[in-house]
Parts: structure tokens; sequence; C-alpha cells
């Protein structure tokens, strides 16, 4: 496969002729038998704080995450914004995450931690350690990048949880890409740095840092050859620290929007693929809606009667039009919160039934 058609985002990325596509910055993932590679401040308003003791790690840290419905694991890589342990990465680092688990290098700290929240559409997440105190915390530069400017990426490169850092130069203000994390979602970033920093999968969520020392962004997504799992990109983006402190700032502020969301994530329990040949023998299943691949054993669906092979239509009346329509949906609920799921069995029959939605891992 050529590098146009599979790159990663900090995961990895490759060109095509008209606009550039990435993965996600890839996160180390250590699968149940084999190890491979997956494509996951507060604001401006929020002072860096620090204590009076000296301040345990560098502002930057390890994030490993267990991915218990998907059988494998993650590591990525976060910023400290407070001392009391709020920590900025990328969405795509903590997504699907069941726990999570944050190490400060160096230090022999590490921390649970649970997601405030994110924003899917804008790569970002602002994580809570629970019990942290006295933590150093990153310090953010406020001076305009240019073109040519020399800047460091720092993170934990492949995964090994140790820090790394490349140096390099930035190459572009600006860009716009398409995203993807290679299990076919994709996204479109605007405004990113460009730099050819040497990045590796797992450098997602850490600083990228000015000759100054001080983050001017994220590393988020990088162009990487495929089949090579620890290769150096010679093509990254970084989403601009101010940019990402912005959104940081809404999450630790409640404010819910179309784009951002706060506290727990809304839980179905089903895997859900499109409508094809595979259902058409089901009775009276159209090419409407989406198809049900998998249920969490004991889940939400699992109680109310869904099984897979049921196709989805509706939810609370509105008929889908795809699979990712009922990810949409779920997400604007909170757990808890009561659905109607209209589906239609392998035989044929139509059946409406009230869904109780569980808490699950991040989207």
């Amino acid at each position: 496969m050529n590098r146009s058609a599979l790159m990663k985002r900090l995961a990895t990325a490759g060109t095509t002729n008209r606009m550039k596509i990435v993965q996600k910055l890839p996160k180390s993932v250590v699968l149940l038998v084999v190890v491979g590679l997956v494509a996951a401040s507060v604001g401006a308003g929020i002072a860096l704080a620090r204590g009076t003791a000296t301040p345990i790690g560098t502002g930057v840290v390890v994030i490993d995450t267990n991915l218990a419905y998907q059988g494998s694991a993650a590591a990525g890589t976060g910023m400290v914004l407070t001392s009391s342990g709020e920590v900025l990465t990328n969405n795509h680092v903590i997504s699907g995450a069941t726990t999570i688990k944050v190490i400060v290098p160096n230090t022999g700290h590490s921390y649970r931690a649970r997601v405030v929240g994110y924003d899917r559409t804008g790569d970002v997440a602002l994580l809570q350690l629970q019990g942290a105190s006295n933590l150093k915390t990153v310090s953010v530069s406020s001076t305009k990048l240019t073109v040519g400017a020399t800047v460091t990426a720092l993170g934990n490169a492949g995964g090994t949880g140790s820090l790394t850092s490349v140096t390099g130069t930035v190459t572009g203000l600006g860009k716009s890409i398409t995203a993807s994390d290679g299990g076919g979602d994709s996204e479109q970033l605007t405004g990113l740095i460009e730099t050819n920093a040497g990045v590796q999968p797992g450098d997602s969520g850490g600083p990228l840092l000015d000759s100054q020392g001080q983050v001017v962004g994220m590393d988020t997504a990088a162009s990487l050859q495929l089949g090579f799992q620890n290769a150096s990109a010679t093509d990254a983006y970084a989403i601009p620290i101010a940019n990402a402190l912005t959104i940081a700032q809404a999450i630790s502020s409640g404010k819910a929007s179309a784009t951002v969301h706060i506290g727990a994530t809304a839980f179905l329990g089903i895997e859900v693929e499109s409508v094809n040949a595979a259902a058409y023998g089901y009775g009276g299943a159209s090419a409407s809606g989406a198809l049900v691949a998998g249920v969490v054993s004991g889940g939400p669906a699992a109680r109310a009667g869904l099984t897979a092979g049921d196709v989805i239509t509706a939810i609370d009346g509105r008929t889908l039009s795809s699979p990712t329509a009922i990810s949409s949906s779920v997400l604007l609920r909170k757990p808890g919160a009561k659905i109607r799921v209209a589906y239609v069995d392998q035989s044929g029959a139509s059946h409406t039934s009230t869904v109780t939605l569980g808490s699950g891992p991040p989207q």
C-alpha cells in the first residue's frame, strides 16, 4: 500500500494531489496477542498553577488507557495545565478508554484519571487526575509563531513510557487536513501548525515547543510510512495551543455545546455497521438504519432485548440514516436517560424497546 493510501494521525498521514489526508497520531496499542499501533489550561483565562514546594515532574505526562471493549490498550501523551492535575490531550488518545492511568515520568507518581469532557471535532480532551497536587505545569508561549521557526516535539514516542524529543522547523501555518484513525472514522482539522519534526506514534497530545521551551501547539497528526510502526514522520501537524486551551476552558467551565461533551458518556452497548447485502435477507430489513454487529453482554441494549443481526431503524421516533446517527444521538444524552429504539429482527419482525443508557467510554 502506498503512502497516500494510509497514514497515521500521531497517528499516520499521507497526501493526495489536492489535500492532506492523515490519521490520528496513533497511540501505541498493545493488542491481546501482538503489539501494534492505532491511531486520541485550561483556557486563556485560567492560570497555570504552581505550588510553593518543588513541583513534581516536567509538565508533560504519559497516558495509558485500557480499551476493554476492544480488547486492547493504548498509550499517548498529555500536558499538565494545573498543579491539581488538569491534563490536556487529544481526544483520540482517550477515545474508547474504559480506564485511564497518567504517569509522571521519572518521579514514581501515577494517577487514575477521569474525563472532564472532550471535543471530537477539535480533537481535544481534558482530564482530571485523582488525588494529584503540586504538579509542575507547562508554560505556554504568547509569541506569534512564524514559518521557519525552530520547534521541538516532546512525547511518549513508541509508547515506551519515556519522554523523548525531536527538533524541526515550522513549515506551514493555518493548514487544513482530513484526519483518519484507521478505523474508518475521519474528521476535518483546520488552522494547524505544520512541521518537519520527526514525531512518532505515541506523541499524540504532547507539546510542540518553541526555542524557549514554551508550548506553541499540541502534536496531533503526522505522515508515517505504512508498516514501520516506530518510523519518524517528516510531515507533522499540531493544534495551536491557544485553540486547544479555548476548548479546554469551555470544558473546564462545564459549557457543553454541539461539539463539546461534558462529563460521563452515555452508553448503548452495541457495535453497529452499515446495513448492506448481509442484512437484506433479514425479512423486512431495509438499507436504512444500522446493523447491530455485536452487543455487549449485560449492557443496556442486551437488557432491552437487542441482539446481533437486528437492524435499528429509529431512536425516539427519528429515522436513522446511518450508524453514525446512533452515536450522535446517544452522545446528546446522559447516562441513565431512557430512549425508545425501533428495530427489525432477523425474521423481519418489528419491535420497539425502551433502553436505559449506561455510562461508557468517551467517544
